[in-house]
């Protein structure tokens, strides 16, 4: 035995790994449903006034979609995918829900970080060493 260890053995506690508080899932899982709810409802508005006023819509989004042909020959595809074949402008709807979504997922994202960088806790605990602060003259050849 040396002279600086001891003879007992200290017992580690295996750590928890930190969990976040349950509230936080379900304002995420909220989130993401308003989210898409708002952005599907926007999208709409937007090609409808878009229409209306005269802006320039790809054709190629405009229109009844058409599913392809073995879609018709199952009747259980016929009963999931039959609905959306009845909604006009279908395409156009879906893109700008896409681009909607990813707006306002990235601005949330965006407030969640402010908000936690004010609100969060201390960058350096009460045992974190404080950075170095190392000045080096700089490289002259």
């Amino acid at each position: 035995m040396t002279k600086y260890t001891t003879a007992a053995s200290r017992r580690e506690r295996p750590r928890k790994p930190r969990e976040t508080h349950p509230i936080w899932r379900g304002i995420g899982c909220l989130l993401v449903i308003i989210i898409t709810l708002i952005s599907i409802s926007a999208a709409k508005i937007t090609i409808d006034y878009g229409l209306k006023s005269g802006w320039t819509i790809p054709y190629q989004l405009l229109g009844n979609p058409r599913l392809p042909d073995y879609f018709y020959k199952a009747p259980a595809l016929i009963a999931i995918f039959g609905p959306i074949t009845r909604v006009t402008n279908f395409y156009a709807y879906l893109a700008t829900t896409i681009i909607y979504l990813i707006v306002l997922g990235g601005l949330s994202s965006f407030g969640y970080a402010v908000a936690y960088n004010f609100i969060g806790p201390p960058r350096w605990g009460p045992l974190d060493v404080p950075p170095p602060n190392i000045r080096t003259k700089r490289y002259k050849r």
